[in-house]
């Protein structure tokens, strides 16, 4: 069987930690005698998380998943101030007006490459995306779940109150449901996997989050989300993978404004126990 860890016993101080942060407690920790250790027996049960390879402090261990693509952490990387980023995260705002000119693919797959490290559920790794890059196909999906809106006037649907004006607006010619954004993201999940749903949230949170720095504006896109849940002909356009389904939606682009101040919010409500 392939071993679980690989271990440079020149580099190997036998810290322990490597067995103390495993999140499924499998690493036999090391003693004078042996280097730590993956018995075959609990091979199965790593999550391939990579804790054991992220905080081994000599950088002795190493995941066996692809190890030729191990990358490391150059000094000082990632070290961001607790005011920097506060002001990055308190100036985010959901854009609502965008330059025509398209977001290149390569800058999409970048911000695409950050989001793939958001936590999921047991290191499920579920989520995948389609990225809708053509402006006019991002149109199609507006008008489709303008059509989806369309089916739910005068019915019990919980949002079938804001249709008329949103319908209204569509006709008269405003784009209130993609904003004249030139790309949307979907992630997708499978059909039949409880916590997914929650993972594939969390993706595209970092996906929100870091889009700003590559200069990107972003919104949810809720009511496009809406009908990808529900309408089939919306469904065969955006093109879901049979056994998967659409998680949410975001649209982005390149925002024609630019943020110059941070608005005023609800006071911190917290109750300390």
């Amino acid at each position: 069987m392939m071993a679980t860890i690989l271990v440079d016993q020149d580099l190997c101080t036998r810290c322990g930690i490597c067995s103390a942060i495993c999140p499924s407690r499998i690493i036999d920790p090391a003693d004078e005698h042996a280097l730590p250790i993956v018995k075959d027996a609990k091979a199965g049960m790593c999550m391939q998380c990579g804790h054991c390879e992220a905080f081994c402090p000599s950088q002795a261990l190493l995941l066996n998943v692809r190890p030729d693509e191990k990358v490391g952490i150059p000094a000082g990387a990632g070290a961001i101030s607790p005011s920097e980023l506060g002001y990055y995260l308190r100036k985010r705002r959901s854009i609502r007006h965008y330059r025509a000119d398209p977001v290149p693919r390569e800058t999409i797959a970048e911000v695409l490459d950050i989001a793939r490290y958001a936590a999921s559920g047991g290191n499920g790794q579920p989520v995948e995306w389609i990225v809708i890059h053509d402006p006019k196909k991002v149109q199609r999906i507006a008008g489709l779940t303008i059509d989806w809106m369309r089916t739910l006037l005068n019915t019990d649907h919980p949002m079938s109150g804001y249709f008329p004006g949103l319908i209204g607006a569509w006709d008269a010619g405003h784009d209130v449901i993609c904003r004249g954004a030139p790309h949307l993201v979907f992630p997708h999940i499978p059909d039949a996997y409880p916590i997914a749903a929650i993972d594939a949230i969390i993706a595209l949170t970092h996906f929100d989050i870091a889009a700003p720095s590559f200069g990107i504006g972003t919104c949810w896109a809720g009511f496009v989300a809406g009908a990808a849940a529900e309408y089939t002909p919306l469904q065969h356009e955006i093109g879901i993978p049979q056994g998967r389904k659409v998680a949410y939606a975001m649209m982005f682009g390149y925002p024609q404004y630019t943020t110059y101040g941070i608005p005023r919010r609800k006071p911190l409500a917290v109750e300390w126990k």
